[in-house]
């Protein structure tokens, strides 16, 4: 299942933590492959990435948007190991683009969070919403913002995220980037122009945030010319 974890730092950072996706707890849920209902067999055909099984059953009728018992899709699945031909197909079989985990994970948080640019981009092509927030209400901006991915953040800046958009606690992406010590992520938030001056709801900067974690270069890029 989905666990949350409080990085090392967490006790100086305040609200600042980091979300750990337990992928391979969540899809033991799934039934085996044994089992002659087809929705089952789907679902554990795609946590194996046996992509001629996801077709066959597909094709016996299995449906596109079956979830197993964490609400886990196929396309979420997918998302989650970047695999882009497993995504490609639930796709264009039907699959719900936005269809969210019992943990309101969507398969964009997914791709964010594992820093699957590619994949990210065809999700976002498909329809899929930066907007929606999981049960810790972070979006998918935090998740890439949150792991460094800075290809997965231009791509999400470039759906039309607000760059200084403010989450939980009044956090930016600059100050999840930061407080973990992200320099490049930094670095294309900072030429996108997030405002290294904003604070969140402890009036912290992201300067600060960086400090008290200890994160020295980070300190020195956010540091004023």
């Amino acid at each position: 299942m989905i666990r949350f974890e409080v990085f090392a730092g967490a006790r100086r950072l305040g609200w600042l933590s980091v979300l750990v996706l337990g992928l391979q707890a969540a899809d033991g849920y799934a039934q085996t492959a044994t089992n002659p209902n087809l929705n089952a067999q789907l679902l554990v055909a795609a946590r194996q990435n046996d992509l001629a099984q996801v077709e066959r059953v597909l094709a016996q009728g299995a449906a596109p948007n079956s979830r197993n018992r964490l609400g886990k899709t196929a396309l979420l699945m997918a998302a989650e190991k970047g695999n882009v031909a497993l995504a490609t197909r639930m796709l264009a079989a039907g699959a719900d683009v936005n269809l969210a985990s019992l943990e309101r994970v969507t398969p964009l948080m997914a791709a964010s969070y594992a820093g699957h640019a590619g994949l990210l981009k065809q999700l976002l092509a498909a329809g899929a919403k930066v907007e929606p927030v999981d049960r810790m209400n972070k979006p998918a901006m935090v998740y890439a913002a949150g792991q460094g991915h800075a290809a997965a953040i231009d791509a999400l800046l470039g759906a039309g995220v607000d760059v200084n958009a403010t989450y939980e606690h009044q956090l930016t992406a600059l100050m999840w980037a930061a407080g973990q010590g992200h320099v490049d992520a930094v670095k294309l938030l900072l030429s996108r122009g997030a405002r290294a001056e904003a604070k969140d709801d402890r009036g912290l900067t992201a300067a600060v945030i960086a400090r008290d974690a200890g994160h020295a270069a980070v300190v020195t890029l956010l540091a004023p010319p």
